[in-house]
């Protein structure tokens, strides 16, 4: 079977980061980021058009200068719950904190939402980095970034080992021999480590998937490795065709030294397609975007989110960019060192990297349908991505992608032309994991002769 290109989609609500004036827009809700039918229709478009997902961001921390979306939105889990009963084939995923939950609460929320779906959920790890989440739990300071990357590889893995509690024959529910569950199929987990203590067993059986699909969006190099290491579905940052190339190259790399299969990685890079009758019109309503969003305050306070949500409003706009440096660590470490590092090498004022925080740049999935079809298609043979993860501004935006761009990717047999499964790892192309308990046993009995 060739390779097929894997489209997901992540539903902007009434606007987050860089899209700050969208629920301005008349053809947006007011109150959509809150509607449940508003993702259910959103995903049923996608269904439709046989994507592999809905995805569905989350954060624990606002303030008053955070984008709409993020100011009054659903938990991800209610949320795809609802979703899950008015869909059949999409995956589900939604995105839940390893530092600010604990590994049984979510491996049972994300079991649950499994059954629900008939086995289509996915779990996007994060660690936050927004430092005020710390506040919300009942603690004074947001754990540093080392230590939130080790506790989610813990994380992931307790909750991996307690989604084989039970092996897939563990309830014959037999009327006659009245046996319902049988113990030899059930196994505590025992787990001790460096952040947890989960004794187990997990009171939910194996999806039809086994056990949901591990997503995470690593950028630093702990991040690329906890992917590398543990994460099924990648959200890669994208930026050029070049630097697409060099992390997909590289996550794969470190995927293998780990002895993993680089085919058991998808990475999608984010895309915020713009679909018009011609390329000009296309480049023409991306500008107006653009200028639709450009709003120098709130251009500051995202960039204080990637500092820990940080207030610059209290510093002189237009002397050198503040000494932030110690606030890294605890923030968005590789974004925030990243604009450090620019600002001294140009000596920049504050204002000019708020500035640049927001700055119009182009993107590649911009033009007629053939246009942005030829895009795809070329980053895609190029080796930048398994998938894209797509953004759009409203339905109508959506409609002329799926009606433009999608059959010419079917017609060059690059997309699907029906679901190949039911479940998000059949259509992903994943295997389903072998419980461990059952794989020990099998390993046993060959080295036995059995």
């Amino acid at each position: 079977m060739s390779r097929k290109i894997h489209l997901a989609l992540h539903p902007y609500g009434v606007g987050g980061p860089g899209q700050h004036g969208l629920w301005k827009d008349p053809r947006v809700a007011k109150n959509a980021s809150v509607d449940v039918q508003y993702y259910i229709q959103q995903a049923q478009a996608a269904e439709h058009a046989l994507f592999d997902a809905l995805f569905i961001v989350d954060s624990q921390f606002i303030n008053a200068t955070y984008p709409a979306h993020y100011l009054n939105r659903l938990e991800p889990l209610t949320l795809l719950s609802a979703v899950a009963t008015h869909t059949r084939h999409i995956g589900l995923v939604g995105t839940a904190s390893s530092t600010y939950n604990s590994p049984f609460n979510l491996a049972r929320r994300f079991a649950s939402l499994d059954h629900i779906s008939g086995g289509r959920a996915g779990w996007n790890v994060v660690t936050s980095f927004d430092t005020g989440t710390a506040r919300n739990y009942g603690l004074d300071e947001h754990l540093d970034y080392v230590t939130r990357y080790a506790r989610a590889l813990e994380s992931v893995q307790v909750a991996q080992g307690l989604w084989d509690s039970y092996e897939d024959d563990a309830f014959p529910a037999d009327v006659e021999r009245n046996v319902f569950l049988d113990p030899a199929g059930l196994h505590a987990l025992d787990h001790v480590g460096e952040h947890f203590r989960v004794a187990g067993p997990l009171n939910i059986s194996r999806s039809p998937q086994g056990q949901p699909v591990i997503f995470q969006a690593g950028v630093s190099a702990e991040g690329r490795d906890l992917a590398a290491r543990v994460a099924e579905g990648i959200y890669a940052p994208g930026g050029t065709l070049e630097q697409a190339r060099e992390y997909y190259a590289d996550i794969k790399t470190r995927t293998a030294s780990y002895g993993r299969d680089p085919d058991h990685i998808k990475v999608f890079i984010h895309g915020d397609p713009i679909v018009g009758a011609t390329d000009e019109a296309a480049r023409r309503r991306e500008r107006e975007i653009f200028e639709e969003d450009d709003d120098f305050a709130r251009n500051l306070a995202l960039l204080g989110r990637s500092f820990g949500a940080y207030d610059f409003s209290g510093h002189d706009l237009d002397a050198p960019f503040p000494d932030v440096a110690h606030l890294a660590e605890k923030g968005g470490r590789t974004g925030a060192t990243k604009i450090i590092e620019r600002a001294r090498a140009e000596n920049l004022t504050l204002r000019q990297v708020a500035d640049s925080v927001n700055a119009f740049r182009r993107s590649p999935f911009v033009g007629a349908p053939e246009t942005v079809a030829d895009t795809i298609q070329r980053w895609f043979d190029a080796g930048t991505l398994d998938g894209i993860n797509l953004a759009f501004r409203n339905n109508d935006d959506l409609g002329l992608f799926v009606d433009g761009v999608v059959p010419l990717l079917q017609k060059r047999g690059l997309f699907r032309t029906e679901y190949e499964a039911d479940t998000l790892r059949g259509n992903l192309g994943l295997p389903i994991p072998e419980n461990r308990h059952t794989r020990e046993r099998r390993l046993a009995n060959v080295q036995h002769g059995r």
